[in-house]
């Protein structure tokens, strides 16, 4: 059911409303719950912020991000309604998705394509919304319910993470609309830049020293890749938050088209992240090893040994980039 009303409906009528988002969170899922609790807490309603994992420390500033339940933390509650944030798949709740097993009344609103429309009661996609955070502004427009600055940062946190600034591809005249707005609600734009990137910790900037130790580029230069094991995470006493956004530094090497990175999760498992800038479709790629995600950015998961991981990836990269180029 691809209705934002029924959606609104389905808010107005319940009682005590548990809002999360998916694994390994980030701006548009933390910051779209964040608004929508606050919203909800103003017409009277029960909210319960929970997140399958840990809050990276770069969103700390958000107002309500000591409110979140960390994993089954989350189960405990008399909770009506599940709604799920920026995330259409069960299998990306974490320790959550047995909130799907009670007598709920589930709703999953995401921008992604291609999600499982078949676990919630009231599912709504729109995937030409640039974020999560752009369906609950209007999402609140719909409820009449006023977007306070608290509120408005958050969702222009949403917006601004997913746009990567405003940089990407699925940035449109209507998100720079709702960025507006949202600043003139409240949303203080050169703090909430500053504080989102421009706080690069010690950490980040020693595992980027370390993955760039393993820089490669293919013959033509225009697919670059590196990789993070456990072994380096390990030794640095890094977490998975200073790895965020290491593939934007060798995505922005002249030449580059495509920029891969394999960071391992666990002894043989692996998050594969893609980004393009001009003319692939790294989600076609992802789907290729069972992902997916935006045509300039998305990731797969895929156990094996990573040498033969490298080999068969950067293979179906460079086909696609020749493709491209061909064409």
């Amino acid at each position: 059911m691809n209705d934002l009303s029924a959606v609104a409906r389905a808010l107005e009528e319940c009682r005590h409303v548990i809002l999360c988002g998916h694994v390994m969170p980030d701006g548009d899922c933390l910051g779209s719950a964040a608004a929508l609790g606050l919203a909800l807490e103003a017409r009277q309603k029960r909210v319960t912020l929970a997140s399958p994992d840990p809050l990276p420390d770069i969103y700390d500033f958000l107002p309500g991000a000591e409110r979140f339940r960390i994993g089954e933390a989350g189960l405990d509650g008399d909770y009506d309604l599940f709604m799920a944030l920026d995330c259409s798949v069960p299998a990306r709740l974490g320790a959550l998705r047995l909130l799907l097993d009670r007598p709920l009344t589930v709703v999953s609103v995401d921008h992604h394509a291609g999600g499982d429309a078949n676990f919630a009661r009231y599912f709504y996609v729109d995937p030409r919304a640039a974020a999560t955070g752009e369906i609950i502004f209007d999402l609140l427009q719909l409820m009449q319910i006023p977007v306070t600055p608290d509120i408005a940062a958050c969702l222009y946190t949403a917006i601004v993470t997913d746009t990567g600034s405003f940089r990407y591809q699925n940035t449109t005249p209507a998100t720079h609309r709702r960025a507006a707005a949202l600043i003139e609600q409240g949303a203080d734009a050169p703090l909430l830049n500053t504080l989102l990137f421009s706080r690069k910790s010690l950490l980040h900037l020693r595992l980027l020293q370390a993955a760039l130790a393993n820089l490669n580029l293919s013959a033509g230069g225009r697919v670059a890749w590196m990789h993070v094991t456990a072994e380096m995470m390990t030794s640095l006493g890094a977490r998975e938050e200073h790895s965020d956004g290491l593939i934007d530094y060798i995505r922005s090497i002249r030449g580059v088209e495509v920029a891969v990175i394999f960071r391992e999760t666990s002894p043989g498992q692996f998050k594969i992240g893609f980004r393009s800038k001009e003319r692939v479709d790294v989600n076609k790629l992802a789907a290729l090893f069972g992902g997916g995600g935006h045509v300039r950015a998305s990731g797969a998961v895929v156990a094996g040994e990573l040498d033969r991981l490298t080999t068969q990836v950067i293979a179906a990269v460079e086909k696609a980039v020749q493709e491209a180029w061909t064409e």
